[in-house]
């Protein structure tokens, strides 16, 4: 079966990238082999903030991220979304966010891609989320 990047349709390309952060759900385990259980850490923060009524307070969820570099996530992602019958190397690059700034100084939106959100409800939606699909749960996270 032939595949061409261009031929994939919109949801396709969504359905794609909604496998690939569940995928990043088990590299994360890969590091509770060494004691460090990060997925667990954060739930737990969560259920923490959320009892005291904090769950605006931070985007516990960034810190899932701080063990990789940037590198590591677009080489991960590259290899999830590369079809097995696919020869040539594929990779995914993206912007920094430094660079990000640097051509849109006087942009600050870049919660997408930071996890810094620069209100309340876009922690808590964030922490939810998380918190929804640590639990099973397919629902929203507002």
């Amino acid at each position: 079966m032939e595949h061409k990047i261009k031929d994939l349709t919109l949801f396709q390309i969504k359905r794609k990238i909604t496998n690939i952060y569940k995928n990043f759900f088990f590299i994360l385990e890969d590091l509770g082999d060494s004691g460090y259980n990060i997925n667990d850490e954060t739930y737990q923060k969560i259920i923490a903030l959320e009892a005291s009524n904090e769950l605006h307070t931070e985007n516990v969820v960034r810190q899932l991220y701080k063990p990789f570099t940037p590198e590591e996530i677009s080489d991960k992602i590259a290899q999830l979304i590369t079809p097995e019958d696919i020869k040539i190397p594929v990779e995914v690059i993206y912007q920094t966010i430094e660079d990000l700034h640097e051509c849109c100084p006087t942009n600050t939106g870049d919660w997408y891609f930071t996890g810094n959100y620069p209100t309340p409800g876009g922690n808590k939606v964030c922490n939810k989320a998380f918190k929804n699909y640590v639990e099973g749960k397919n629902v929203r996270g507002y």
